[in-house]
């Protein structure tokens, strides 16, 4: 019963999401967007185009989602064991509340930039409808990969695809 209003959810979520997007999802070879995000603290703001020449991970999570606990341990170790060789993993929450947000890292914390999409133009812009969804995005700023969903059998296949663009050149 209780799975079966979870999904109900997670449906519903996803059919609002999906029909109040002004754009289609971006796909992999684009150009990312152009994202203005904040700190949790609301102050420091955060631009994915002062990236480029950096292989970034961006993670779309919300609180609620029960994928997103287990794919915190994932992103730790990514940042803690590629940021030396140019990844940056950013962690952009989409909670309505921020509470819900500084709750969910009290328990699972964060060893990776974690920033705030308020006004969620920036999740518009990617055409984010799931939770987690992630973005690899090489050094010239081009959408590589977009993964949606997180299961512990993904770490080997995103690893891969994050070692590789670590490798190419400019």
């Amino acid at each position: 019963m209780i799975r079966q209003i979870w999904l109900l959810f997670l449906t519903g979520f996803v059919l609002t999401l999906a029909t109040t997007m002004s754009v289609s999802a971006r796909s992999v070879g684009e150009v990312q967007p152009s994202c203005m995000l904040t700190s949790l603290e609301g102050e420091h703001v955060y631009n994915l185009q002062e990236l480029k020449g950096k292989v970034i991970y961006v993670d779309f999570w919300a609180s609620w989602c029960p994928p997103c606990v287990r794919s915190f341990p994932f992103l730790n170790q990514l940042e803690h064991d590629l940021k030396d060789q140019g990844l940056q993993v950013i962690g952009i929450n989409l909670d309505e509340k921020l509470m819900d947000a500084k709750k969910f890292l009290d328990k699972y914390p964060a060893g990776f930039t974690i920033a705030l999409d308020p006004d969620k133009q920036c999740a518009r812009d990617f055409g984010v409808i799931a939770m987690p969804t992630s973005y690899i995005i090489d050094q010239e700023g081009i959408i590589r990969h977009v993964h949606q969903g997180f299961r512990s059998g993904d770490k080997q296949e995103l690893r891969g695809v994050l070692e590789h663009l670590l490798t190419e050149s400019l």
